[in-house]
């Protein structure tokens, strides 16, 4: 099975990234493990550098280019946390930063990113409109693109978010990860397969955005049907890629479709109970543990990955209310 990422480029992301990321802790909740009949170990990226784990695919790919390319800067399109990742990455190595948003993206990202000191580039809402002004401004600039999930380096530095959870935990049955664009659960089922072969990787991925539990029903890479997805977890609207796909495919062991409600009623747990601010896209990792078609015994040891915080708090009631 020949992949783009192995597990010793996740343990060399690891050395890489050591001492400049966060090392983010595992919080536990009595009464959440009570509810649901299971002791969970709550993997905190929300409180990772830019609120989520962006940044450690974000860095070990800036910092795996050659300096005469870095000096030439890299850029991205992203909405939301990519664009913080990659913003503070640059940051950290010197790097000049164009990260290319929607024109819809919210204005409170908008600003954080340029806080963070990247050039912000606004193009019309459409993955199209995206992708072209992404590489028209490449071309001018000689930059580097890196993708926010489909890239070799990007998905080992997620990776090392796995190898943090093997560390810090034991006796784990699984690890369920919220799956979007797949960089994360890409690099967690390479570091997990490669280092605890027994511990099964599941992905969570919103029903209204399930282009990898189809791709998997249908042994063949599917896109997003036309009318595009829709879910409340904007960090889980994009598609697997060339790079994620095949890792999705051959070493993840279950991937379950959440509904939107689930995952509401999981954002709400976590915020009453366990005191967590997370962002709907985190949220349905706990929602899929819940799931009653899921494959876990009772009592079941599990890791559920928290990937981010950066929640728009302006649209914090409606994602909390029942509908």
């Amino acid at each position: 099975m020949g992949h783009s990422v192995a597990g010793s480029d996740v343990e060399a992301a690891a050395r890489r990234l050591d001492g400049r990321v966060h090392r983010t802790p595992i919080q536990t909740c009595r009464s959440i493990d009570a509810l649901i009949d299971r002791t969970v170990m709550f993997k905190c990226e929300n409180f990772q550098l830019g609120g989520s784990f962006k940044i450690r695919g974000a860095l070990n790919a800036v910092s795996s280019l050659p300096p005469e390319v870095r000096a030439r800067g890299v850029l991205t399109h992203s909405s939301g946390n990519f664009a913080q990742g990659l913003a503070l990455a640059a940051r950290a190595m010197a790097t000049p930063a164009t990260i290319v948003m929607p024109s819809n993206a919210p204005t409170v990202k908008q600003a954080a990113v340029r806080g963070y000191g990247a050039t912000v580039v606004l193009c019309a809402p459409t993955l199209r409109s995206r992708i072209d002004t992404v590489e028209r401004l490449a071309q001018e600039s000689g930059g580097t693109v890196i993708s926010p999930s489909n890239h070799p380096d990007v998905i080992a530095g997620q990776g090392t978010c796995g190898l943090e959870i093997l560390a810090d935990t034991s006796d784990l049955e699984a690890i369920i990860v919220p799956l979007g664009g797949g960089g994360l659960l890409s690099g967690i089922a390479v570091a997990v397969k490669h280092f605890a072969p027994n511990v099964r990787v599941i992905g969570a991925e919103p029903a209204g955005a399930d282009d990898a539990w189809r791709s998997r029903r249908a042994s063949q890479h599917l896109g997003h049907p036309p009318e595009g997805p829709q879910t409340i977890c904007d960090g889980l609207r994009t598609e697997l890629g060339s790079h994620t796909w095949p890792i999705v495919r051959d070493l993840v062991d279950e991937v379950v479709r959440v509904d939107d409600d689930a995952t509401r009623s999981a954002m709400r747990l976590l915020y009453e109970r366990a005191k967590l601010v997370v962002e709907p896209s985190a949220a349905i990792a706990l929602a899929a543990v819940r799931d009653p078609t899921l494959s876990l015994s009772m009592g079941a040891r599990v890791a559920v990955v928290l990937s981010g915080g950066n929640v728009d708090l302006d649209s914090l009631p409606s994602l909390l209310s029942a509908h």
